[in-house]
């Protein structure tokens, strides 16, 4: 299994569950599985769900809100609950597709678990933060502000978070609350969970199944381009697409559609 530097956990076990975005489902349809960003909440991929559902089975992650599980407890976890759903209905391909924390997530658990999985897309996964010295910085800072402070300092944060004249107003909204529904204790624990993350080439090569790695070229968050080009380099048969136009939460513009980037690198037919 990966490793991340031996971290503890204020838990003992992580109660992560799937659940189903859609109204119903077609047994002969490959399985997606979404791995949310950091608020866990699996809420902020609903855009994409009407376009993929012609191609896939969508099932999404919902972290709890007051989970403190380290990168192990929630790798286990996540693999528990996609056997408990392939249980039921074993469908030919598996597929993730994890959004910033949750593309930590996704190498985790592929690395994990290959033989569970037919790809994997990453979309401006959050693999290089321990590479910001002024994030890694605001790990501290969060700890010692206040509560109210930090429930407020939310919407000061969405213009590194999103390009936000390509969101709806009502999507703006959305990704208000999911920032918002998180403690500052909380925050502060995932928040070092992407401090001490780290993949290796000997990890990445046991993942050989099709990867690709989508990264928005207006992120203001995290370097997602440049962490692309090292990704590629890392797992074995990956491919990278760049948004030229898109932020960090690009799956919630307006202009972006999953599916059509998954047909244009060979991901659907």
């Amino acid at each position: 299994m990966i490793t991340f530097n031996n971290s503890t956990s204020k838990i003992n076990n992580s109660s992560v569950n799937l659940f189903n975005p859609q109204k119903s489902d077609n047994t002969h349809l490959p399985l997606l599985i979404y791995l949310p960003g950091m608020d866990g909440t699996g809420e902020l991929f609903h855009n994409q769900i009407p376009k993929l559902a012609p191609h896939f089975n969508v099932r999404c992650l919902s972290i709890p809100s007051t989970d403190l599980s380290n990168w192990q407890q929630l790798t286990i976890a996540t693999i528990n609950s996609l056997k408990q759903e392939l249980s039921d209905n074993y469908p030919e391909q598996v597929y993730l597709c994890g959004e910033s924390f949750g593309g930590c997530l996704s190498i985790s658990v592929a690395v994990a678990a290959p033989q569970l999985f037919a790809g994997m897309i990453l979309i401006n996964p959050a693999s290089s933060f321990n590479q910001q010295p002024v994030l890694s910085w605001g790990i501290n800072l969060t700890r010692w502000i206040p509560e109210w402070l930090h429930s407020n300092s939310a919407l000061g944060l969405l213009p590194f978070l999103a390009e936000l004249n390509r969101i709806e107003k009502s999507d703006r909204k959305v990704l208000l609350k999911a920032m918002k529904s998180l403690s500052q204790e909380v925050v502060s624990w995932r928040l070092s969970l992407l401090q001490e993350f780290l993949v290796t080439p000997f990890q990445g090569k046991q993942f050989e199944q099709p990867t690709l790695i989508v990264a928005g070229d207006r992120d203001r968050l995290l370097p997602s381009v440049e962490e692309a080009s090292k990704l590629i380099d890392i797992f074995p048969n990956s491919k990278m697409e760049v948004l030229p136009d898109s932020g960090h939460a690009c799956l919630l513009e307006k202009e972006i559609n999953l599916a059509d980037i998954l047909v244009k690198h060979d991901f659907l037919v």
